[in-house]
């Protein structure tokens, strides 16, 4: 198979494996009223459950980044994918609090490898005028995962049980693997060509990166702005239960609305960049465009609590994401336009941490909130001004985006 060909099959499995990686953290926020009832669970018990997921993550996730530069794509993501998915089944065998928090952190560990990996393969792959809409793409992915976990999960969790459930879904990245493996050395051999075709940036010292501003740009902007996705992905099932009444049977139809929206951000904000820097729009401008109308959309959220009917909420929730998904598609090709290539994985890593710790705050927010009947109403308050504070974040750091290598360095990144 040619490299021309090759490079979608590539992309079409790193799509696979970022919405599996998804699957596998939302089923325990979709089973949560069943959990609850079950094993006896407080808001606080749930969110601190959830939150050892998002402290492993943020522990392991700078090293994940440089986990992939020096072992590779291929290598790197068959021992993420292996592990997270064992971890993902062992949730079907656990019964306490501990056990729960124990599966949780091995899978935030073995998870961090997708997020480097993903958007590393994205950008050695594709050239600088495709990127944009092959990490919308990529980042797109999750919100498959977020789609098909509330669709299926409730009809296998009625008829099998939860436990059957967690088993069912973990299973699927046993697939995955299995046929990442089979291309695996193809994968490689084409990707040995395109790299010989590509004058190697010299490499920049992993402590370098930490001293850089762009570097702070990126994570700051993760920091405030990945909590929305975090809060989100495990509380607005709890949000449907409480506010409208809805059973874990009828959570998937709007559920499935709100991350199908949330796809559609993700195509969009790569599409709208890439068409933007078609028509001679600078990368400065295309990208900081792109991202204050995203803000923009996310700014209302606090209003679906006047929703009236659960269908209205998962519109408001879906177009919010959807603003959420186009930023963060942004901050990907951001990353790549100023960092070379061997660097891209690190960089992720320090946002990705900053975006999980942030997330984590919010979790542990939210249970404390709601134990003490609080509402949603501040953390919806936090999501409708992160984004906007993120932009400006940005700009106040990297007054003029400057693409590395020229019109390259858009192409060498994560």
């Amino acid at each position: 198979m040619k490299g021309s060909s090759l490079k979608w099959l590539v992309l079409a499995l790193v799509f696979t494996a970022s919405a599996i990686n998804y699957a596998d953290r939302q089923i325990i926020a979709l089973l949560k009223p069943v959990l609850e009832q079950d094993l006896g669970w407080s808001d606080t018990d749930y969110s601190h459950i959830v939150s050892a997921f998002q402290l492993a993550t943020a522990a392991s996730l700078i090293l994940a980044g440089w986990f992939v530069d020096k072992l590779g794509v291929r290598r790197g993501y068959s021992w993420g994918v292996g592990v997270w998915s064992m971890a993902a089944m062992a949730h079907g065998a656990a019964s306490t609090v501990l056990q729960f928090t124990g599966a949780r952190a091995i899978l935030g560990v073995a998870e961090t490898v997708n997020t480097p990996a993903a958007i590393k393969a994205t950008a050695a792959w594709f050239p600088p005028e495709q990127r944009s809409l092959a990490m919308g793409i990529v980042n797109a992915a999750p919100n498959m995962g977020a789609i098909f976990v509330p669709l299926l999960v409730p009809a296998l969790a009625l008829a099998l049980g939860w436990r059957a459930a967690f088993l069912i879904t973990g299973g699927l990245g046993f697939i995955w693997l299995a046929v990442w493996l089979l291309l695996g050395k193809r994968t490689d051999a084409a990707a040995a060509e395109i790299a010989d075709d590509t004058p190697a940036p010299p490499p920049t010292p992993w402590l370098s990166l930490v001293r850089d501003r762009r570097t702070w740009a990126v994570a700051g902007a993760k920091f405030l702005t990945d909590q929305a996705w975090w809060f989100l992905l495990f509380w607005a099932p709890d949000f449907f239960h409480r506010q409208y009444g809805l059973g874990i049977g009828e959570l998937g139809a709007p559920l499935a609305i709100v991350y199908g929206l949330a796809a559609t951000g993700s195509l969009t904000g790569g599409l709208v960049a890439s068409w933007l820097l078609s028509r001679g729009v600078t990368v400065n401008r295309a990208r900081k465009l792109v991202m204050f109308g995203a803000a923009l959309l996310v700014t209302p959220i606090p209003l679906v609590l006047q929703a009236d009917s659960y269908w209205i909420a998962a519109l408001m929730l879906g177009v919010a994401l959807a603003g959420h998904q186009a930023f963060s598609t942004n901050i990907f090709a951001f990353t790549a336009d100023v960092f070379p290539a061997p660097v891209i994985g690190s960089v992720i890593g320090i946002g990705s941490t900053a975006g999980t710790l942030g997330g984590m705050g919010i979790l542990e927010f939210t249970g404390w909130v709601l134990d003490r009947d609080g509402g949603y109403l501040p953390m919806f308050a936090i999501c409708a001004v992160a984004y906007l504070l993120a932009l400006a974040w940005i700009h106040l750091l990297v007054p003029v985006i400057t693409p590395t290598d020229g019109p390259r360095g858009e192409v060498l990144a994560h």
